[in-house]
């Protein structure tokens, strides 16, 4: 998968009312197989068994397995035997775990931990246990384990900690993908390319000489293209409000209203006319790397040796070049948040559990990488090499895809997993070099801030209806800008886009006088 790719998690206010009634009631039907022992659903949930034991119902994102409930199995015992507790691990796949986590908090549906995007939302909302009584005890392992300018990016403006922060690379850069066939090919040095507009004499190359390749790939989430002028969101990508990362007196602004949004988007749209950009761009959900399809540019975020797991994924040499700054924000440093549910029976169980999974590199490297001899092989340097799924022969099976797998930036702390081998090996000093890139990462002049907007819902949600409404023709070049961005900003204004841009800008500002640079 893409490694950080950004997901959004909100209240959808478009969302019809029938809609959210089947939610609440598969939400409630969740309930019930969760007393019983071993079961499992359609959707490769399955329920742990209970016993003398505490089981956990643990949420996160990813396609559920076919090897789901194995893998569970074994996760049990070794969590029954170290600390006494099971869990029922609940994979939910990527277009509905936005939807089906707001309605387990929004119904009061029981859960112990998920995986939380948009954490600052929901402790705002009152989603996740403060942790901070924890950690000094029963949580030591893992607050010492995790370096602490995480703990810092979660600690929210009331002092709360309410997750357990990835233990991973400082910065998620943006960078730019490219096969390393076709570089070698045609010579190109790709550390020239770091402007949307100086991509396009490569596209034209390569839609000329290389048909068979879709020279450039968008989604409707899309490039946040403003980081390369320095822009960086105050808050959700939703409400378009950004400042200049590195200028601790950037005023906010509306983006779509700025001199390099309006160069953005006409880059976009000639790109587009001219067949660059595949035409189901402002349709196609985000999604990882498909393997074996031929895309010449691809954006992802990512960090040190992200190029190696993309490679992976399509099934052929990738070469990345990252093209905004090593930047530390509040974003890079909650992209992979663990939370224990505010309403939660089993607080220290809950925190026992992921202060194990931050510690334990047995317990880590299983919820990676499944089970040893079922679902990979240890190579000569210890590295894994995954074992590929088998037909009912026991022939591999080219090309398909993993009986179990994870994502890895939402379950815990990467420097005790172990590095893959196999086609395109992870050096053996990976884990050094992500920390040597951390040294070099600078903060942006407003990490820790996050807007508490609750006042200001009704306007919240109408700008995200006008947000979904344009941002994703506009942004993949779909739609003539003369005649679309006018109309979109307009409607944000309607909306209530300025008021909640002064709101913003009050907090920043008593924030900025709070915390001197």
């Amino acid at each position: 998968m893409l490694q950080h790719q950004r997901l959004r998690l909100w209240i959808r206010p478009r969302q019809s009312i029938r809609r959210s009634a089947i939610c609440f009631i598969l939400a409630a039907m969740l309930i019930l197989p969760l007393t019983g022992c071993f079961s499992s659903t359609g959707s490769g949930e399955t329920a742990a068994p209970t016993g003398n034991t505490v089981n956990l119902i643990y949420y996160t994102i990813g396609d559920p397995d076919k090897d789901l409930k194995l893998v569970n199995e074994k996760i049990n015992e070794v969590l029954a035997e170290k600390i006494g507790v099971t869990i029922t691990y609940i994979k939910v796949g990527w277009q509905e775990y936005e939807d089906r986590l707001n309605t387990l908090v929004s119904a009061g549906t029981p859960f112990d931990i998920a995986f939380a995007p948009e954490y600052a939302t929901f402790a705002q909302r009152g989603a996740w246990l403060k942790l901070n009584d924890y950690l000094p005890n029963i949580g030591k392992g893992m607050y010492d384990a995790i370096d602490p300018i995480f703990w810092k990016g979660v600690q929210l403006d009331d002092g709360g900690i309410y997750g357990v922060p990835t233990n991973k690379e400082f910065a998620v850069r943006d960078q730019w993908m490219y096969p390393d066939a076709l570089v070698k090919k045609y010579k190109v040095d790709i550390k020239k390319y770091k402007t949307l507009a100086s991509l396009e004499p490569l596209l034209q190359m390569i839609k000329e000489k290389e048909p068979a390749y879709q020279p450039m790939e968008l989604d409707k989430d899309s490039q946040n293209f403003f980081a390369i002028d320095g822009y960086q969101y105050v808050s959700e990508k939703y409400l378009p409000l950004m400042i200049r990362a590195l200028d601790p007196k950037s005023p906010v602004v509306n983006i779509f209203e700025t001199e390099e949004a309006r160069k953005v988007l006409d880059i976009l749209r000639r790109y587009y006319v001219k067949g660059y950009i595949n035409e189901d761009a402002a349709l196609r959900d985000s999604q990882g790397l498909k393997r074996g399809e031929l895309v010449f540019w691809k954006a992802a975020g990512g960090g040190p040796l992200s190029d190696n797991s993309w490679s992976k994924d399509r099934g052929y040499k990738l070469v990345a070049n990252p093209v905004t700054p090593a930047l530390i924000t509040t974003e890079s440093v909650r992209g992979g948040v663990m939370a224990v549910s505010a309403d939660t029976k089993h607080p220290v169980e809950s925190v026992k559990f992921l202060n194990l999974l931050n510690t334990d590199p047995e317990v880590r490297n299983l919820f990676n990488f499944g089970i040893e001899g079922v679902h990979y092989t240890l190579d000569s340097n210890g590295q894994v090499v995954p074992k590929p799924p088998k037909d009912k022969d026991g022939k591999p099976i080219p090309d398909a895809p993993p009986t179990y797998s994870s994502v890895q930036y939402t379950q815990g702390n990467w420097f005790i997993l172990k590095t893959m081998g196999g086609e395109f090996p992870d050096p053996l000093d990976k884990w050094d070099q992500f920390r040597a890139g951390n040294k070099e990462a600078v903060n942006s002049s407003t990490v820790g801030f996050t807007p508490e907007l609750s006042i200001m819902s009704a306007q919240i949600q109408n700008i995200q209806m006008v947000w979904e409404k344009y941002f994703p023709s506009l942004m993949t070049g779909s739609v003539d800008v003369d005649t679309e961005l006018p109309k979109f900003n307009e409607e944000l204004r309607q909306a209530g886009i300025n008021e909640v841009r002064a709101e913003v800008q009050k907090q920043l500002d008593a924030w900025r006088a709070a915390h001197p640079s």
